[in-house]
């Protein structure tokens, strides 16, 4: 008797069980990032099969460096675009940094670090600019962030030229300061075989950071409220303006942390450097799980999206391919990567 009755139980239980496997399934498939995160595994098995070289582990630090480069970026223009908002002007804004550090370091005969603080100041001017524009002229971020595009290109070229006569910066490895500030901007370190740049415990803190403040602070649920509908915002008290402008002031920062790698990996900076980058760290984003329309995405996702990115970049050449499909990989990448965020962001919405 009391074994045939706790069969019924052991069968309830494990239905529920079941269900419950079920539910976290597809919490999990509804997830932004997970589509990046399939991606970012199958890239990695296409190559560990065909080339030889990216089985090497010391091959690991080279990957990830050019995963950091991106991702640095990545993260607050996926912040930006969960906003509801771009920045077309993000990979020049990193050169106009490493340029105003240099430039202004070397013609005033400062101290490097003086000039560090002042492109710091200058990058998040850009960043605040780009954000007062867009609420003063009522235009679309594509808009004013391409015409902040082409003034900083602009700017860029003719001031080093300028300053220079040349269209690039000259080498200040021999200033006062260069040493320590190569240190914090363009160091390495050995971690086994492998060598580990700075630029990639810059882009993990980052990561880690900006996944904490959107999913666990109350400055996240605004940012994800501006960009799905900015009036409905406003109206139950969200300060739309100051976290739009907060957030291209954090795409300026951003700028500045890669804009001074760019300076202190190389000791000089071409005034021509970062035109195209900005469409790359759209494109990870969108990897990633940021929809254009605003208001969906994930910040881990868009790493992920780097990641993928420095793994093709690097995979392509070990396997010996012709590096010009390149740029046809990045345009699948972002059409399949759309499909599959209108798909999940439909599939979580039923939920």
């Amino acid at each position: 008797m009391t074994a045939t009755a706790t069969e019924p139980g052991r069968a309830g239980a494990a239905r529920d069980d079941r269900v419950a496997s079920r539910s976290l399934a597809a919490r999990l498939l509804s997830r932004p990032e997970v589509g990046s995160l399939i991606g970012a595994i199958v890239i990695f098995l296409l190559f560990m099969a065909v080339a030889v070289p990216f089985r090497n582990i010391a091959n690991v630090g080279t990957i990830l460096y050019g995963a950091s480069t991106i991702g640095i970026m990545a993260v607050p223009v996926a912040l930006l675009m969960i906003g509801g908002e771009f920045d077309l002007s993000a990979g020049v804004a990193a050169t106009t940094s490493g340029l105003s550090a240099s430039l202004i370091a070397w013609n005033l005969g400062l101290n490097v670090w003086v000039g560090v603080v002042l492109a710091l100041v200058v990058s998040v001017a850009v960043g605040a600019f780009n954000g007062w524009l867009l609420f003063k002229t009522g235009l679309p971020s594509f808009l004013v962030t391409l015409g902040t595009f082409f003034i900083l290109q602009g700017v860029n070229l003719g001031v080093t030229r300028l300053l220079t006569g040349n269209v690039a910066t000259a080498d200040i490895s021999d200033m006062d300061g260069f040493g320590s500030a190569q240190k914090v901007f363009g160091s390495e370190f050995a971690l086994g075989p492998v060598t580990v740049k700075i630029t990639v415990i810059y882009w993990i803190v980052l990561t880690l950071v900006a996944a904490h403040v959107l999913l666990r602070t109350r400055a996240g649920n605004w940012i994800f409220a501006v960009g799905g509908d900015a009036a409905a915002a406003r109206a139950v008290g969200v300060p739309v303006k100051a976290t739009k402008i907060g957030l291209f002031m954090a795409v300026g920062f951003c700028a500045w942390l890669s804009g001074m790698h760019l300076l202190f990996q190389f000791n000089t900076v071409q005034s021509g450097e970062g035109v195209g980058k900005e469409f790359i760290f759209i494109i990870a984003a969108v990897i990633g799980g940021c929809l254009l329309t605003g208001g969906y995405g994930s910040v881990v996702g868009a790493s992920i999206g780097a990641l993928i990115f420095g793994m093709t970049q690097l995979g392509i050449n070990y396997a010996g391919w012709n590096p010009d499909w390149f740029k046809t990989f990045l345009g699948v990448m972002l059409v399949l990567a759309t499909v599959v965020n209108v798909y999940v962001k439909m599939k979580a919405d039923r939920r």
